[in-house]
């Protein structure tokens, strides 16, 4: 269930702020971003700005004074827990939603703590400023672009791996394939909203196929596996959201369907209830592993250091299968 945990790199230079100032995410990920502006001895903070990989967002417009500048960034929430480590050495106040706060060192009802870390932007041709989010790959727009479509493809249970940014035709096939399957032309592609539309689809149930969603107040984990009628592939994890649902896109024609789906705490560990894991299977034993995986021999799993765990067949006799999973 672990993934890839991409480190914030700040690209900058050390010049005073005198311009509007500019992020720009060459992350893998639909990144919201807060700034702290600390100015003598008053902090302020405000966010959210959404920033999609390749794109750029003023954050302060005009002539900008401050002794320091600082960011807290996190992911979407279609990523599951957020990837972006949350360190830095201060600790502001943010809230849920878009916010602006004017004293930002003592939270109010409603606000809570986080850690916010130093930057010092760099001046720009254009006699702005700008920070760059980035990932320990260093991609550049071009690639954190095309990185962040293959994280989505991935979640959404396209086969778009490895995410490195690079094309090929298996990232365009599993990119045609997704927009063929949720009804999208191909020049959403191009559009300023693409992201926007590609996290919405990822989010939505669909008419054909197995549809997950997530009626209980945790994450859950949630595995799918194909009968093709030679062999059983199991994969997961696929991460669902409280109140989400994810559609684990299938291809080929499998002549049955299987899923497996649990629910977890923040360290991934089952939740239970009356001492009974909060789970949705049956009883088909297929092979798992703790992290990621695709596994198509399900024999003797347990001496090839696999999890069997007991999946339920899924009717798909109708097309397409919505599967809620509720608390008991």
């Amino acid at each position: 269930m672990a993934g890839f945990i991409p480190a914030i790199a700040l690209l900058a230079s050390a010049v005073p702020a005198h311009a509007d100032l500019k992020l720009c995410n060459r992350m893998s990920y639909v990144v919201e971003a807060a700034i702290g502006i600390d100015d003598k001895a008053a902090t302020a903070t405000r966010g959210w700005f959404r920033i999609d990989p390749a794109g750029c967002r003023v954050v302060a417009q005009g002539t900008l004074t401050a002794d320091r500048i600082l960011l807290n960034a996190r992911a979407l929430s279609v990523y599951g827990s957020s990837p972006i480590p949350q360190n830095g050495g201060d600790t502001l106040c943010i809230a849920p939603e878009n916010f602006v706060i004017a004293a930002a060192r003592q939270c109010r009802p409603g606000q809570t703590p986080a850690p916010f870390t130093q930057i010092t932007p760099t001046p720009t041709d254009d006699g702005n400023l700008v920070a760059y989010l980035a990932e320990d790959s260093e991609y550049d727009d071009e690639q954190a672009r095309l990185a962040g479509i293959q994280r989505l493809l991935v979640i959404a249970g396209y086969d778009a791996a490895p995410i490195d940014g690079v094309d090929g035709p298996k990232t365009q096939a599993a990119l045609a394939a997704f927009l063929r399957n949720r009804g999208l032309t191909p020049d959403i592609v191009q559009a300023p909203n693409f992201f926007t539309a590609m996290i919405d689809a990822v989010q939505s149930p669909s008419a054909t196929g197995l549809t997950w969603c997530n009626d209980t107040p945790h994450k859950i984990m949630a595995a799918v596996a194909t009968d093709d009628g030679k062999a059983v592939t199991s994969r997961g994890w696929y991460r669902i959201e409280p109140g989400k649902c994810l559609h684990p896109d299938v291809t080929g024609q499998p002549k049955q369907i299987f899923s497996f789906a649990e629910a977890v705490d923040a360290e991934n560990r089952t939740i239970r209830i009356k001492d009974r894991p909060l789970n949705w299977g049956g009883t088909t034993q297929l092979c798992t592993r703790e992290n990621k995986f695709e596994i198509s021999e399900q024999g003797d799993c347990g001496t090839r250091g696999l999890a069997p765990i007991g999946f339920a067949a899924v009717d798909m006799s109708g097309g397409g299968k919505t599967l809620r999973f509720a608390l008991p």
